[in-house]
Order: structure tokens, then sequence, then C-alpha cells
């Protein structure tokens, strides 16, 4: 048994669901965050001091962690060796390389237009915001379309751990009801990941 805590309109905590579906783990999933509370709680802050969502327990292993790349990449390590978690070092840092990318790089620049966007009320949106956030985003695009033309998955030709992060970027990214440009190769790559079995019920949700 996996415990999660956190609401699943949290992008991190959609990491988590989906590498547990792909996975077969059985998860039980608490809410938490947000208008959910919890992470202020004195057991929570004592197995997560960052008082942030996602937090797994592997009641199995005894386990605690936080931070949704390196749950993914324990998740991946623990039931897939040698599938989602890669054995042979070039690609598992490949996919380690763009995990990383995705949390310090492309998150940081989609934030203000996901929180101008969807979070804001309307009558409070700060234009400005939103345009720097697509004129930091719409390069790194441009990046990811130009990687995935040489090669089918973000760490080679299969599907692993790096796929997950980046997928549930791209799915805020283009959830936000603005235009953007056409990325054939990313929109492809796109397409083949969202339809996995186990992104059900995390890439076809909207956001909130």
């Amino acid at each position: 048994m996996l415990r999660l805590w956190g609401r699943l309109s949290s992008i991190n905590v959609r990491k988590v669901v989906w590498a547990a579906q792909e996975l077969g783990i059985t998860l039980q999933r608490t809410d938490a965050g947000g208008k959910f509370g919890i992470v202020r709680e004195a057991r929570y802050l004592g197995l997560n001091p960052n008082g942030l969502v996602p937090l797994i327990e592997d009641e199995d292993t005894g386990v605690a962690l936080w931070e949704s790349n390196p749950i993914v990449r324990y998740l991946c390590a623990r039931h897939a060796p040698g599938g989602l978690y890669p054995e042979d070092l070039p690609t598992r840092f490949a996919a380690e390389q763009w995990m990383d990318w995705q949390q310090t790089t492309l998150n940081p620049a989609g934030r203000d237009a996901f929180l101008q966007w969807i979070r804001t009320p309307a009558a409070q949106r700060n234009d400005a915001l939103i345009a720097a956030s697509v004129a930091l985003t719409e390069p790194l695009m441009a990046m990811l379309d130009a990687h995935l033309a040489r090669q089918p998955f973000m760490a080679g030709e299969r599907f692993t751990m790096a796929d997950i992060p980046v997928g549930c970027e791209i799915h805020r990214w283009w959830g936000l009801p603005q235009d953007r440009a056409a990325r054939p190769h990313l929109e492809r790559w796109y397409n083949l990941v969202s339809t996995r079995p186990g992104a059900r019920g995390v890439l076809d949700q909207p956001l909130s």
C-alpha cells in the first residue's frame, strides 16, 4: 500500500498518481494542501517539513518522501528497474536531466501564465505577467519539439520516468486558454503519452 497526500489539482501530485498507475501500485490518496489543509499539522510536518504536497508513505518499506520528481524516481526504481527506471547509465541520466529541467526551467517559466489564467479572477489578471510567461515558455516548447524530432520519447526509444513530469507540464501549458504555435513532434509525443492507460484520471482532468 502506498499512501499519498495531495490534491489532484496539483501538477506535482498528478505526476505521482500517473507514475503509480503506470506501475500498477495500489494507492490511497488523501486530499491535502490548499483548501484541504493538513499540510501544517504536526504529524505532516514531521514527515514533510516543507509543508507542501505531495508526500508519500510506502508502508512496505517504511520510506516517507516529499518532492514530486524524487518520488517518481523512487517508485520507478523500486517497481520498474530496467523499465520506467532505466538501468543503463546514459539513458538513466538523460531521464534525470529532463526531469530536473522540467522542475527548474520549464515549470518556473510557465507558472505565472497558469496562475493568472486559472487561479486569478478575470478582473484581477495581469496581462504583463502572462505575456512574460509566454515569452519564457514558448522557446522551451520549441526546444522540446526539436528534441522530440530526433527520438520518440524524452530519454530515447521508449517511455520512461522522464516522460511523466514533462507530460504533466505540457498538459498544463496546453490547457491554458491562449493561442499556441504548432509543434508537430511535441504533439506526436504528447498524443502517445497522454493516451496511455496510466495517464487516465490525470491528463484528462481540467486545470484548477
